[in-house]
């Protein structure tokens, strides 16, 4: 094999870390940290929803959202999230990262302020309305996915990429201590201002009518930080690679690296020879994919749809923490509006000491151990975490032993960020062909949120109680958390098989990685 790579090409990968390296993870992590708090937000109001629109006076504990709807708020989201990241995945590769990336960001504001409208003021059209706009912002979030990712590796330089692709993921983490933060500061204000007893003291008046401004503001300000960085993202010009190998008009991705660069570059002579051989432009659903590329994308696939299955089933034993360490105390001895403040406060807490120190290990070691370690390691600590949770269950659920039970949730989730939750978003952006980068992107992607439906919704059901009288309102018996845990100790550990069919793309160049500019002898 002979390989050429374009100078354009060659001249990013080498280039020393600069200013646009550092604005173009500002702008792209801005939207990952849109997307965090829009789609973590939700979580910090549903018990508030239910107080205001499912509140039975004759009833000892306060309203709560029905099994079916709050499936439908938490998970129409991830539904629209997978659509997105599909659709607008393919199109990054037919129209191009930059204009699409202009479409993700308008859907995103718009569908944000929509969410906190709502037709009426009962709870049907308040919670059609929040689920019709939460499908349409999760669509535009899915867009994200991709386009960040294909966005960043395509502009970073070989030696860091891996760095620059983490620090857009771990603006994920930014992302949801910001959902809790907004929702202490804007609770702890409505708290000052309408003082309100315990649902015991007074069931009518523990809910204040101005509580339903509370999650209206906190899932509308999520439009804030992606309407600041629209202009931004407008500015930035079409990735270098996009414009060379994809559009195939070397001329201009040379001008426009020029002057990104801030350095003169030259057109090769032969350079249309090589993005127009025919022997590089194999479609996706063609032999030579399959045979270059098959077993990365199942690599990728598999174990991004593992991970979530863990990573969105944390709900599972959340309660119990909360509830074990008195961080939430019991419904009824609180009022809406601090339910809504201790709820954020947990979970707080929990991003601060174990999810966002994850991301930002992962963006310090990726390029010295790699993304293959940081993947294996990672699956493989959650995997001994998630069965050192699981089989001593009933010693952990225990009040003498609550504080070992945050240490071995917080580290379960930490080894999830620094391991597989960054390494499969950035994998699939630097392993394809450039014309298939995006779209193979979106379909890692939006395995993975396959997952995360089964994480949250098919875990839900099945870690209620085996003992019809002691499960959750509305929700059938199931195998209980114990037996849950342990098989999401099994699936961690399938995960840890599968990657070993993801390759390592440390410290080689996008083109060396797809095998883009091979051309046969």
């Amino acid at each position: 094999m002979a390989e050429q790579q374009l100078g354009v090409l060659k001249a990013l990968d080498v280039a020393k870390t600069q200013l646009y390296h550092f604005t173009a993870i500002v702008i792209a992590g801005m939207g990952f940290f849109t997307d965090a708090y829009d789609l973590f937000c939700v979580s910090l109001v549903t018990k508030l929803l239910g107080r205001l629109y499912y509140f039975n006076p004759l009833s000892e504990k306060p309203g709560s959202l029905p099994p079916h709807v709050a499936a439908a708020v938490n998970g129409v989201a991830l539904c629209g999230t997978l659509a997105g990241q599909v659709f607008f995945g393919w199109l990054g590769d037919k129209l191009g990262r930059k204009k699409v990336y202009g479409i993700t960001l308008i859907m995103m504001i718009l569908c944000s302020v929509a969410s906190g409208l709502s037709f009426g003021n009962k709870a049907k059209g308040v919670m059609t309305t929040l689920c019709f706009f939460r499908f349409w912002l999760g669509f535009g979030i899915g867009g994200d996915y991709p386009l960040s990712a294909t966005i960043m590796s395509e502009y970073a330089n070989k030696k860091t990429r891996g760095a620059f692709i983490a620090a857009v993921f771990a603006m994920q983490g930014i992302g949801i201590l910001a959902g809790g933060f907004v929702a202490l500061v804007v609770s702890s204000i409505f708290d000052k201002k309408f003082p309100a007893p315990t649902y015991a003291v007074n069931r009518a008046l523990s809910t204040p009518p101005q509580a339903d401004y509370i999650w209206r503001i906190i899932v509308m300000f999520g439009a804030l930080p992606a309407a600041l960085t629209y202009y931004w993202r407008m500015k930035m010009p079409e990735t270098a690679r996009y414009t060379a190998l994809v559009a195939k008009n070397i001329k201009q991705a040379t001008q426009d690296m020029s002057r990104v660069l801030q350095v003169e570059l030259e057109m090769e002579e032969r350079a249309e020879d090589i993005v127009k051989d025919p022997r590089l432009n194999y479609g996706l659903f063609s032999k030579e994919f399959l045979r270059r590329h098959g077993l990365p994308l199942l690599g990728c696939t598999s174990t991004w749809f593992l991970l979530d299955i863990a990573f969105y089933s944390q709900n599972l034993f959340q309660k119990d923490i909360f509830s074990a360490i008195g961080w939430i105390p019991k419904a009824s001895t609180m009022n809406a509006v601090h339910e809504v403040f201790k709820i954020a406060r947990a979970q707080t807490l929990i991003a601060l000491c174990s999810t966002v120190p994850g991301y930002w290990f992962t963006v310090a070691f990726i390029d010295i151990i790699g993304r293959f370690a940081i993947q294996l390691m990672g699956f493989f600590m959650m995997t001994v975490f998630m069965f050192a949770i699981a089989f001593p269950y009933d010693h952990w659920i225990k009040p003498d032993n609550r504080i070992g039970f945050v240490v071995m949730y917080s580290l379960t989730f930490f080894f999830a960020n620094f391991g597989p939750n960054a390494t499969t978003f950035i994998v699939p952006a630097e392993i394809f062909p450039a014309r298939l980068r995006s779209t193979c992107h979106g379909i890692s992607a939006a395995t993975g949120k396959a997952g995360a439906i089964v994480g949250a919704f098919g875990f839900l059901y099945a870690a209620q109680p085996q003992d019809k009288t002691k499960t959750d309102a509305g929700y059938p018996p199931g195998i209980g958390v114990k037996n849950s845990l342990i098989m999401l100790g099994v699936i961690n550990f399938v995960g840890m098989l599968f990657t070993f069919l993801v390759p390592e793309p440390k410290g080689k160049s996008l083109e060396e990685l797809s095998g883009e500019t091979e051309v046969e002898k």
